[in-house]
């Protein structure tokens, strides 16, 4: 799914990151979403590799990439040490600045690396989110039922853990063979990836332990700089079936943590990469590529 890329695994000072590199030019970074891998970049990673140097990895806890047990307080999984995570990958694959794309799970890293790292972002798109402090503002019957993993995979260890273990095979699969067309949307060597790397014990625990985060340290952090806005040319884009895309609007909220925002939604539901591939990639390389 990736020729012509070459895979890595690089040492960070906390785990391991395993990532696929390919193309030449600008430095591009592109992060995964739960519950998948780097592989849900494979239909316009390629494409993009004809004007970039593509750099798609699997985040702390997904895929191949390393799977530190959880702590207390779940730093090991905050966006602050996942986002640090690739920094340092960057770092020794020798580049200081970059484009960073996100999805899902990992936009919300991406808009931590932003905030902690302005200087390395030249370029931010987020897929499919609105920052993980205005998402626990907004909960209510609707949004709770339509994103009920949020609230599931938070409960303290090890309940998600086992109740997910019994069936991982079922559960992840769910995820991808609900959708319209999913045969053509998610082929069966994509989902026999995610299915591969879910269904080891650390992966759920880790993946679990990035939820909590996200409902505790990183709401900490993200209340301690909430005045510090992303200085970075922004992009959203945005599935218009989803329950953000219905709900909120979404390049609003975004201006209220970013200083220059701009996006559109997309028909598709929350898979942008591979339900629209074309539109992804166009929407992302010409924000990409227009000057500054």
């Amino acid at each position: 799914m990736f020729e012509g890329f070459a895979s890595r695994q690089i040492s960070t000072s906390g785990t391991t990151i395993t990532l696929v590199q390919g193309g030449d030019g600008p430095p591009l970074i592109l992060l995964h979403g739960y519950p998948q891998t780097h592989v849900m970049w494979h239909k316009i990673a390629p494409r993009l590799a004809q004007d970039f140097t593509v750099v798609a990895t699997d985040l702390r806890g997904y895929g191949d990439s390393g799977k530190p047990h959880g702590d207390a307080e779940h730093l090991q999984y905050s966006k602050r040490v996942m986002a640090q995570d690739q920094v340092e990958v960057m770092q020794q694959l020798g580049f200081d600045a970059f484009f960073l794309v996100g999805h899902d799970r990992g936009a919300r890293v991406s808009h931590r690396l932003a905030k902690d790292h302005p200087q390395r972002v030249r370029k931010l798109a987020v897929l499919d989110i609105i920052p993980t402090h205005r998402m626990f503002q907004i909960v209510n019957k609707a949004m709770a039922t339509n994103t009920y993993h949020w609230f599931f995979l938070i409960q303290p260890y090890d309940f998600p853990e086992r109740l997910i273990g019994a069936s991982a095979d079922y559960f992840i699969r769910s995820r991808f063979e609900r959708a319209r067309d999913a045969a053509t949307i998610f082929p069966a060597e994509a989902v026999a990836e995610y299915v591969r790397c879910f269904c080891d014990p650390a992966a759920i625990h880790a993946t679990c332990e990035d939820y909590r985060a996200g409902a505790s340290i990183d709401l900490v952090h993200d209340e301690a700089d909430l005045a510090t806005r992303v200085s970075c040319p922004l992009l959203a884009l945005w599935s218009t079936t989803g329950y953000v895309g219905r709900t909120q609007d979404v390049l609003q909220v975004w201006r209220e943590y970013a200083t220059d925002v701009r996006g559109h939604g997309l028909p598709c539901g929350h898979f942008l990469a591979e339900e629209l591939p074309d539109q992804t990639y166009a929407a992302l390389r010409t924000f990409l590529l227009e000057k500054a």
